[in-house]
């Protein structure tokens, strides 16, 4: 537990909103000090999502000093920007164990507090969850509830986002949307909306007029539901007309305040009161800088998106020296892209609003008229990627295995059905760490194996990642999936020649007579420290097969195994259900193969945060776990 500062002469009084709310107006700037300096202290030495929640704290006060929460409902797009709204519901003390194994969760969830209204760990979703909340509280009769969506973060990019708009303008609901514009996403955000985002205005004045006028008609009687929208819209066709622009909020009959200044929280405390009450949907812009308040985060808020350990003094970043090691998956992919581009000029990048962390960025870098970062919006991505290559091109489209999820109709229906050549990479496949369940990439085996026309592949190291990203982008590969995960491989000189692998192809790493083990992925790496173990300390021989390709399936490696073998193990850092281990399972029985099969992989259930190595342990499948299945029976 953190040792408190003494410096925190208001922040220390706060346990929950209901403490803020005894503060004067007078004293907000102050306690948004001392929040501020705390989130900076607490990131510096257990890091996690930093600069998105720097940028919110204003907002967060304000809201919680304005509404009354958690009966009011405050819906946050996405949950990074949160870290401020955690710390004044009740989990301050506790937030020293934020993302760690059994700690307080990554993002707001209602499993771990009533102040968190709605799962937020996917972008976009803030405005049809509220809008939801906001039409029940109305068929429940609780007129006194309000309900408020934050989205923001480059989130606003995302196609779910303007699904719930266009539904909030002709739904009857009193819902408020705060739009938190800070022009980035993890990345600088990208778009047109981004810029229309930065040239919007509109008159405060002119809004405080309207609002005090629209009271006074609707209780004189002159004014009702009906005749307010189309005097909504044709005061909005006036207001068009004189500022030579059209808004677009109010062009669907959502009122429109702002921009304001999101970091003046004395006078957005003002707005959300004179606002709060204000019947139909309602859209309240924000400017606000990413990493306020801390000069290296704003000057960089991409690589201060999530930075890890620093000198919260200095800013300096606390690193290691990694010259040693195996490098970064996403590293490999980056440069081995690259690499490919040069030799192929048919060959684009796509990536949705996350280049740096795919390393998308060193294609955008050598050669950025032919890599396309296209914001939050994984479907658009694919879609985007499938008319490229319908036309003759060869996209490497890179998602998160997770964030692909959002995009599998895209798949379906725009590259799989007409077997175009898109190559769609999944980084972050498999158990992902501190991020949680709602990114996890464990189910991509399991979703994409039934559709037809895709080849499903995940490379064992690096070596095989090169070799899987070249075979991709050879004439006729169709559409291409490659899987591998977060971190590091396992080969420090990872270089190698770009050779074609046979596709469907597996291999076997290594004889036995006892057991057979079926691996797909890095987790193969695992197994065979396991294998060697059992085989050393029990005597056993243990076959190892790689079977690198989940689709088309390695027949003649399935076959010699379940002719051979009594017994299979099935490895995979994917879902059991429906994964790697159902497709053996499948084969086995469609042949009349009776080997007893036991696969490892991720039970059925949400698996929580921690380190991938918690997690491994967790699930079964560290070295350990895997040991032990081997071993099974032969005590």
């Amino acid at each position: 537990m953190k040792t408190e500062p003494t410096i925190y002469s208001l922040l220390n009084s706060i346990s929950y909103p209901e403490d803020l709310r005894k503060l004067s107006v007078e004293q907000l700037p102050e306690i948004c000090k001392e929040l501020r300096q705390d989130i900076i202290q607490e990131l510096s030495c257990n890091p996690g999502h930093f600069a998105a929640s720097l940028g919110t704290v204003e907002l967060t006060v304000a809201l919680h000093y304005v509404y009354n929460t958690p009966y009011d409902r405050i819906v946050w797009d996405v949950g990074h920007q949160a870290y401020g709204h955690k710390m004044l519901t009740g989990r301050r003390e506790a937030f020293c164990t934020n993302r760690k194994f059994k700690g307080i969760r990554p993002f707001p969830t209602p499993v771990e507090s009533d102040y968190d209204t709605f799962a937020c760990g996917h972008a976009s979703n803030s405005i049809s969850a509220a809008l939801g909340m906001a039409v029940a509280a109305a068929k429940k009769g609780e007129k006194d509830r309000h309900v408020v969506a934050v989205i923001g973060d480059g989130s606003m990019s995302g196609g779910l986002a303007f699904e719930g708009l266009n539904n909030a303008s002709s739904t009857t609901n009193n819902l408020l949307i705060i739009l938190n514009d800070n022009d980035m996403a993890i990345d600088r955000s990208v778009g047109g909306m981004k810029q229309y985002l930065f040239n919007l205005t509109t008159s405060n004045r002119y809004n405080q007029l309207r609002f005090k006028a629209s009271k006074m008609l609707f209780k004189m009687g002159v004014l009702n539901e009906d005749r307010r929208k189309a005097l909504i819209r044709f005061s909005n066709s006036l207001k068009s007309m004189a500022a030579q622009q059209q808004n677009i909020f109010e062009g669907m009959n959502i009122r429109y305040f702002g921009p304001i200044n999101g970091h003046d929280v004395k006078n957005l405390a003002r707005i959300l009161r004179d606002i709060k009450d204000l019947k139909g949907p309602k859209i309240l812009h924000l400017h606000t800088v990413k990493g306020k308040g801390f000069e290296p985060a704003e000057k960089d808020p991409g690589i201060w998106h999530a930075p890890g350990r620093f000198d919260p003094e200095t800013g300096e970043r606390i690193t290691t020296d990694t010259s040693n090691l195996p490098p970064l998956y996403q590293t490999v992919f980056g440069e081995t892209l690259v690499e490919l581009a040069e030799k192929n000029p048919k060959i684009v990048g796509v990536t949705p609003a996350m280049p740096t962390g795919c390393s998308m960025n060193l294609l955008m870098k050598s050669m950025p008229d032919r890599a396309f970062d296209v914001g939050i919006a994984e479907g658009h991505a694919a879609t985007f990627s499938g008319g490229m290559a319908k036309e003759g091109m060869q996209p490497f489209c890179n998602i998160y295995s997770s964030f692909m999820q959002r995009a599998y109709d895209n798949v379906i229906h725009d590259i799989a059905l007409l077997r175009l050549p898109v190559v769609l990479c999944l980084d972050r496949a498999g158990l992902v760490g501190e991020d949680g369940p709602t990114h996890h990439g464990v189910y991509d085996l399991a979703y994409f194996r039934p559709i037809p026309n895709l080849t499903i592949s995940s490379p064992m190291d690096e070596h095989e990642l090169r070799r899987l990203m070249y075979t991709a982008q050879l004439p006729d590969k169709g559409p291409f999936v490659i899987r591998y995960p977060r971190g590091r491989g396992v080969l420090v000189d990872w270089k190698c020649p770009l050779e074609e692998v046979p596709v469907g192809k597996g291999r076997k790493l290594k004889d036995g007579k006892d057991i057979a083990v079926i691996t797909i992925g890095p987790i193969g790496n695992t197994a065979a420290h396991a294998i060697e173990r059992a085989e050393a300390e029990k005597g056993l021989s243990i076959a190892h097969y790689d079977l690198r390709f989940l689709k088309p399936l390695d027949e003649a490696l399935l076959h010699e195994a379940g002719r051979n073998f009594k017994r299979i193990v099935t490895i995979e850092d994917g879902t059991r259900k429906g994964g790697m281990g159902s497709a053996v399972l499948e084969f086995m029985a469609d042949n009349d193969y009776t080997p007893h099969v036991e696969r490892i992989g991720v039970p059925d259930a949400f698996i929580e945060h921690g380190t991938v190595q918690e997690l491994h342990r967790l699930c079964g499948m560290d070295e350990e776990g895997i040991y032990n299945i081997l071993i099974k029976n032969e005590e």
